[in-house]
Parts: structure tokens; sequence; C-alpha cells
């Protein structure tokens, strides 16, 4: 292996798996896209994001927020009120982040017409 190949797969200094990680997890790329078009109360997500649940919204948004990638603001109204905005750090990310969830809608479709496509051809007799 070059030294170069095994500087890029040191995960000191090649952070990508972790970051992919995170913000590739099945929820989490979903809350970051719905939080683009601004704060969001939690009921909110969790309507716009489609089959999650409450604890997964609940553990996607903590990790998020632990990461740096969300705020958590509580406003002091009775019933206090909280919401959830990106922080400034999603913002460098916005614009990529914004077409994969274009791409997907697009190529949703197309996958899983060759991945039946694919089964068929190799269904067994």
């Amino acid at each position: 292996m070059s030294r170069r190949n095994a500087e890029v797969t040191n995960q000191a200094e090649c952070p990508l798996p972790e970051v992919l990680a995170l913000i590739g997890d099945k929820w989490s790329a979903q809350v970051l896209v719905e939080l683009g078009d601004g704060p969001r109360r939690f009921t909110q997500l969790e309507r716009a994001v489609a089959g999650i649940s409450r604890r997964m919204l609940t553990v996607s948004l903590r990790s998020l927020e632990r990461n740096g990638l969300v705020t958590r603001t509580v406003y002091p109204d009775s019933p206090p009120r909280v919401e959830y905005a990106s922080t400034a750090l999603v913002e460098e990310i916005r614009e990529p982040l914004e077409a994969l969830s274009a791409w997907a809608r697009h190529a949703g479709p197309l996958i899983a017409a060759a991945r039946r496509t694919y089964d068929e051809r190799h269904r067994a007799p």
C-alpha cells in the first residue's frame, strides 16, 4: 500500500467514515434536509420525515445536537416550546445534502426496478 493510501485510511487523519456514519444513517440526512427550511418543532419534524418513530427522531436529534449539527432551543412558554435548528456547520453541506435528496427521489424508482430485474434474473429455478 502506498504511503498516501495508508494516510487516507488512518481514522485519525481521515474522519470521513465517522462523518458519513453520522449524516448517512437512515434518518439524520432527512432531518437535516427538513431543518434546511428553518427551525422546526419536534412534531413538525415527526410529520415531515415519513416513517420515523418518536424514539428514532429523539435519538437522531440528540446525536445531531451532540455532534454540533443541530441546536435545541427551549422557550419558557407554558407549556415549554422546543425548536430544533441546523447549525452553521450544516450550512456548509446544505447544497450537497439537498442534491442527494433530489437524486434519491429521482433514482429511487429506477433502483427499485433494477433490483426487481436482478432478482428475476437470479431467481432460483
